[in-house]
């Protein structure tokens, strides 16, 4: 990839298998257009879902036109010709019984690709099927095995909170999520509540994570005795959002505090 100041649009793919960044200059791009682009040596078509102008973010390819109808009509016909080479290899796989489970199967704008995308718990040795497929559509083959979460960006969905994916919708390279994101947001940690449609953690939980540890600073815990102007009491809750937390004092019940979130000047004195 490179990273120079170049305008940018972010395009989708139509099998929503990934995002791509891709440079352009001297076209009259608008949010929307399908473009032909080029990356890896292969030409590709896809929907333009952002442009960044004079962006520094790294490319991997660059737009070579906006779509016109035949490109959009080419890639129709690939789209289903690519349909029948997945129910194709589908058979295949069986013949030569693989451990393989296909997700899709995607030509390149230019047909010089065809690029099978399956997972699988074990590694593959696909080369016999790959030959077969090379030999039947005389073109590149790809075999590409992907985890769990492309899988999920892959094929799409509904999350828990009502949303289209946001791996399939806008995350272009998916980020380590780990348990102590969902601790430091205090949410329960039922797996159908943090969980993804992958199966793992919710891309999500990492959104908030530095808000969270910000908020939280100076913030005591559950159970924890503090000193208050009526006395010294017991921590019994902790509101993060709201900085406030709720003290058990012998001599007045329950009361509540709130701390002031510090300034950047203030820390820095």
């Amino acid at each position: 990839m490179e990273l120079i100041v170049m305008d940018v649009a972010i395009i989708k793919l139509s099998n929503k298998s990934k995002l791509v960044f891709a440079s352009f200059k001297n076209i009259d791009l608008e949010v929307e257009n399908y473009v032909v682009y080029d990356i890896d040596k292969t030409i590709n078509i896809g929907k333009v879902i952002q442009i960044q102008k004079n962006s520094k973010k790294e490319y991997e390819a660059e737009i070579v036109r906006i779509a016109s109808k035949k490109d959009i009509e080419n890639n129709l016909k690939n789209i289903e010709e690519a349909n029948y080479a997945l129910k194709k290899c589908e058979k295949l796989i069986k013949k030569y019984e693989l451990d393989m489970k296909l997700i899709d199967a995607v030509y390149t704008l230019d047909k010089k690709q065809l690029v099978f995308q399956f997972t699988s718990e074990n590694r593959v040795d696909f080369r016999e099927l790959a030959k077969e497929l090379a030999s039947i559509y005389k073109t590149r083959i790809e075999l590409r095995q992907i985890g769990v979460r492309d899988k999920a960006k892959c094929v799409g969905g509904i999350g828990i909170c009502g949303k289209e994916l946001c791996c399939s919708q806008y995350l272009h390279e998916m980020d380590t999520v780990s348990i102590n994101m969902a601790k430091n947001q205090k949410l329960a940690l039922t797996p159908s509540k943090i969980n993804g449609a992958c199966g793992r953690l919710l891309c999500c939980l990492k959104y908030e994570d530095k808000q969270y540890s910000m908020l939280k600073k100076g913030l005591p815990l559950v159970g924890n005795e503090v000193e208050t102007e009526f006395g010294k009491g017991i921590v019994e809750s902790v509101d993060i959002c709201n900085r406030k937390y709720k003290v058990s004092v012998p001599s007045h019940g329950i009361i509540e505090l709130k701390l002031e979130l510090e300034s950047k000047n203030e820390s820095n004195t």
